[in-house]
């Protein structure tokens, strides 16, 4: 297994290594331009949480929107959805919440992903036999449209007698290269959830499984602002291309070339992405700063009140809807405010 991990980063062609490593030169942005305060990352936090767990249960099929999984969570009976749905949502969140708390206590091994998919699923009841357990029978991939049913067959996974030797081996060649550090960690966290997804250790929950792990092995590998930034939200909103991404490479994988390339520009670019929308954090404390008089009126009125539509801002707060539709704008960029409803109910209040 670290043999042909090792020889796929090898072969890695020159536009790959300059993801990684423009990723790498973000990172070291965030680290030394970090200012926000421990107030505004807690809310951020939050937020987060509620995006990447309606995001990444969305992609397996649920249908609950980010506000629904927070009321859920907040204790408000939401009761037109499936208790499936509402017993996924709450052992995802809960799950993702321990993460960000406590990643730099948690090792990486293979009783921890166990330990992770026995906390993803305790509220499931459908599950309660194989929760932390590898299958027990074959499973296979199917990709998943927007009403929650199969459109199709993405590739054959491990056999269940084989699913606990290749775990073994993948979380023993995953931890040697971490610690070799001959690779950088983006690599081999790519790596890794490809080949994670190929096994398909669990009767069920993979694909949340391994989207846990990426927020985990990413925290533990230094890109601490993870938990500001969605990454299932991104997934979420490029889904056909990060099932196009895994079809290309796993139908490759059990062959004598290998091809992981179009993963690994899949996901490297999700992580741009997501390093870069966390940058964007770094001036959303200075708001006032970077608007004009009019503009932080609009911004101070959105303080004052519990949501607002754009009408109301202007009406209220005595500015022009031009103006208040440019701040609108800028604050959802800076992720100081959220959109809530669509067209003419459009509101907006402040994060």
């Amino acid at each position: 297994m670290l043999q042909s991990f090792l020889k796929r980063l090898e072969n890695l062609p020159p536009e790959t290594w300059s993801k990684v490593i423009k990723i790498d030169e973000l990172k070291g942005q965030w680290v030394s331009g970090l200012k926000l305060n421990p107030q505004i990352l807690g809310r951020l936090k939050r937020t987060v949480l509620a995006t990447s767990t309606g995001a990444s249960t969305r992609i397996e099929g649920a249908r609950l929107s980010d506000e629904d999984v927070e009321k859920l969570m907040r204790g408000i009976s939401i009761q037109k959805f499936a208790d499936r749905d509402k017993q996924e949502v709450k052992g995802y969140y809960e799950l993702l919440q321990n993460v960000f708390e406590a990643w730099n206590t948690i090792a990486f091994s293979e009783n921890t992903i166990k330990h992770f998919h026995k906390e993803l699923l305790k509220y499931a009841e459908k599950d309660k036999l194989h929760r932390g357990q590898y299958k027990k029978t074959e499973n296979k991939v199917h990709m998943i449209d927007a009403e929650g049913k199969s459109v199709g067959l993405l590739f054959d996974t491990t056999p269940a007698y084989l699913t606990p030797k290749e775990m073994q081996e993948l979380v023993e060649a995953t931890d040697k290269a971490f610690k070799e550090k001959r690779f950088p960690p983006l690599l081999i966290i790519g790596n890794f959830l490809v080949e994670f997804l190929l096994i398909h250790p669990f009767q069920d929950g993979n694909g949340r499984i391994s989207r846990v792990m990426t927020n985990f092995l990413l925290l533990k590998n230094g890109y601490e602002y993870i938990p500001y930034i969605s990454h299932e939200k991104l997934i979420e909103e490029n889904k056909a291309d990060y099932y196009m991404a895994l079809r290309k490479s796993q139908k490759t994988m059990r062959t004598k070339n290998p091809n992981i390339v179009p993963w690994l520009d899949f996901f490297l670019t999700t992580a741009q992405k997501q390093t870069e929308l966390a940058l964007g954090l770094l001036s959303a404390e200075n708001v006032e700063k970077i608007f004009s008089p009019k503009q932080i009126v609009v911004w101070k009125y959105l303080q004052s009140k519990e949501e607002a539509t754009p009408g109301q801002i202007s009406k209220d707060a005595k500015v022009a809807r031009p103006t208040v539709a440019q701040v609108l704008d800028k604050l959802l960029k800076l992720k100081k405010i959220e959109r809530i409803g669509l067209g003419r109910s459009t509101r907006y209040r402040k994060l």
